[in-house]
């Protein structure tokens, strides 16, 4: 091997310049791999990733507990385009009814306490509802990471009984938005809270009235007695346009199979609330900052592969930046910025030393 100074000034190598340089694949090129690449092959990768940050104890517990969160995402639709595993539906329009065409995705990850870490994501096949989906997504994280969670977070459409007893039978709590008024529960719900007197819980500029009961036995077909989180918030915001101030007041109800002795009222209310990550540190960080909308090749694998890869990347890319990078130089910038640098690195193709 040469010296470090030798390193510094050595030229990209052919295959660099051919991959990094002006010859940089095709959209066509990456489309076609992507294609014809296993997804269980890129499973295991994230599954490695995900099994040295486990072990070098760099993924931390989210209120006192390894929190799963599920959501699904609508990642493209098309009028002209498609393919044998797309969605259909009949949109209405001014002028006619047109057939869309469309792509659904249920993406698992683990909400981390400095960064999220994803592990999974399954397509939502046609004649097929989101629950459905997420429960093959379900089976297939409890087999791959059976220890890697002991709570579930997810929104009120995961608020079913097939759900909540998949990962009862794992020995997994799970944690639900309870929004429907149909529910028998909920309807028992709001009539036990206006005879219990509230917590009281002032964090910042938001205000709580908070209720908490369990052993609820409305939800007939869990079989389960269950537990319910009503949160009434009240907080004062400052309007941009106009400089004044207004009070909002917003109103959250959980269900889960914890107890008052395993999670307090406030914990509770943190996990309903944390489901929200997987909307800004996933979904929306993903489209925004990387493109995992765009569609190299309209092909089932080739789509459900570019998302996995990416996940993969974005865990090997947040893991370099939170654990390597001393908190004094991260503060100070985006992880943008950072992506930047590794990107501008890459394309020159030159070897930099780090001081000490």
């Amino acid at each position: 091997m040469g010296s470090l100074n030798s390193l510094e000034q050595a030229k990209p190598s052919r295959f660099w310049r051919k991959w990094l340089g002006r010859e940089l694949p095709s959209a066509d090129t990456m489309g076609r791999g992507f294609s014809q690449i296993g997804l269980n092959s890129i499973r295991s990768l994230i599954h490695h990733v995900y099994t040295r940050l486990k072990r070098n104890k760099a993924i931390r517990k989210t209120h006192g507990f390894p929190v799963l969160i599920l959501d699904g995402h609508e990642h493209t639709s098309s009028y002209l385009r498609c393919c044998p595993a797309c969605l259909r539906r009949r949109v209405h329009t001014r002028e006619e009814e047109r057939l869309q065409y469309y792509h659904r995705n249920v993406v698992a990850m683990l909400s981390g306490q400095e960064f999220p870490v994803l592990l999974d994501v399954e397509e939502q096949r046609g004649g097929e509802d989101e629950v459905s989906c997420a429960l093959r997504l379900g089976e297939r994280v409890l087999r791959l990471y059976p220890r890697a969670f002991s709570v579930v977070v997810a929104d009120g459409l995961y608020l079913e009984a097939p759900f909540f007893n998949l990962f009862l039978e794992h020995g997994k709590h799970v944690l639900a938005v309870l929004k429907d008024e149909r529910r028998d529960l909920m309807e028992d719900a709001k009539g036990l809270f206006q005879y219990e007197e509230p917590q009281v819980q002032i964090e910042g500029k938001t205000k709580r009235l908070l209720w908490d009961i369990e052993g609820f036995t409305s939800w007939e077909s869990l079989g389960k007695k269950v537990r319910v989180v009503r949160s009434l918030e009240t907080r004062t915001v400052r309007r941009q346009r106009t400089g004044k101030e207004e009070v909002e007041t917003s109103e959250w109800m959980w269900a889960t199979t914890l107890s008052q002795e395993e999670a307090s009222t406030e914990t509770i209310v943190k996990l309903g609330h944390s489901r929200w990550l997987v909307e800004n540190r996933a979904l929306n960080e993903m489209v925004t900052c990387w493109h995992a909308d765009h569609v190299y090749k309209h092909h089932p694998n080739a789509i459900a592969a570019f998302w996995l890869t990416l996940m993969f990347v974005l865990n090997l890319f947040r893991a370099f930046v939170y654990l390597n990078i001393k908190p004094c130089l991260r503060f100070r910038h985006t992880d943008l910025y950072f992506a930047r640098l590794i990107f501008a690195g890459l394309c020159e193709g030159t070897y930099r030393k780090i001081p000490p």
